[in-house]
């Protein structure tokens, strides 16, 4: 999307999205959620970027984005592992079953890459050399392909604290999963990743690294949540210039939320100083970066919302049937 055009529409951005007609609310890094008392959840993708733990900036658009990115990646992978979604009745609101969440996040990884404290790049530079339960060799370089993609799981902290590094054994020991909960998660996980990585190449990406958060339903089923293969989850990069990125010592080309957090992470320490104020300029390119990533990915073209009104006021009267009464 032309620079002029995201300019012109930059207003419409969506950083809270409050509703006071309707229950049991809880705001996350990205979501405003909506507890219904039939046991369905109410998830509305705002615009908000986070990284590091914090809320870095509002991105135009990017609700929208993360949303029909997973509403096609959910769609294409539920064959291989059940998943929360029931009905969208917004381009920013997916209506999902509303599950226990389990307390392990898992981390696929391919690729020596990363920049949070839990990555294995940045673990790596660090001299660490075991990491979740696998070995990692010397020699290895930024951005290097791994022999096979592991899983690299964390805790799942709900209290806003930092995810900490878990291995297997700790799971188990931990009383975190059970050991057939782990061997299941596994298996999906590294399924729904070999498909994103397939998927992916088809339109010239590498799908580097992803996250998925999964919970259980009332039946102790394991059900795939949240997003799956968007460009907040997900770390994506230019296939056709990795090689020569790689081989030059440069960062490949990249459709994730790294645009912003590498322009942060270059000025300040971002758990801990106050985050500089990110220009327009950066803003907008991200969003064009989003909007890019979605039309490459889906091969769909980003239909820009009508401009008749606030984000929020479209969103309510979408909801308007699951308010209280």
């Amino acid at each position: 999307m032309d620079p002029t055009t995201l300019r012109a529409h930059a207003h419409q951005v969506l950083l809270d999205a409050t509703i006071p007609e309707l229950p049991n609310h809880y705001s996350g890094k990205v979501r405003d959620n909506y507890d219904l008392p039939d046991g369905r959840r109410i998830m509305v993708a705002t615009d908000r970027l986070s990284a590091f733990d914090r809320i870095l900036c509002a991105v135009p658009f990017k609700g929208q984005v993360l949303t029909q990115t997973a509403r096609f990646w959910f769609d294409a992978t539920n064959d291989i592992c059940p998943n929360h979604v029931l009905s969208y009745p917004d381009p920013n609101v997916v209506i999902g079953q509303r599950l226990t969440v389990l307390p392990v996040e898992i981390v696929v990884r391919d690729y020596l890459a990363g920049t949070t404290g839990t990555s294995v790049l940045t673990m790596y530079r660090a001299g660490q050399r075991d990491m979740y339960g696998v070995h990692f060799p010397e020699g290895l370089r930024d951005n290097q392909r791994l022999p096979q993609p592991i899983i690299t799981p964390t805790s799942k902290e709900f209290d806003g604290g930092h995810d900490a590094p878990l291995t297997p054994d700790e799971i188990i020991a931990k009383g975190l999963l059970t050991a057939a909960q782990w061997t299941q998660l596994c298996d999906y996980a590294l399924a729904l990743f070999a498909r994103g990585q397939a998927m992916a190449a088809e339109r010239g990406l590498i799908l580097a690294d992803t996250k998925y958060e999964f919970g259980t339903d009332p039946d102790g089923r394991i059900v795939l949540a949240d997003e799956i293969h968007t460009s907040d989850s997900s770390r994506y990069w230019k296939a056709a210039s990795y090689q020569e990125r790689f081989d030059a010592g440069t960062k490949p080309e990249s459709f994730d939320k790294d645009f912003v957090r590498n322009w942060v992470a270059s000025r300040c320490d971002p758990y801990g100083d106050d985050i500089p104020e990110i220009p327009q300029d950066l803003v907008l390119g991200t969003a064009a970066v989003y909007i890019e990533a979605f039309e490459t990915i889906t091969g769909q073209t980003f239909q820009l919302p009508a401009d008749d009104g606030p984000v929020l006021d479209r969103i309510r009267a979408n909801l308007a049937p699951f308010f209280s009464r």
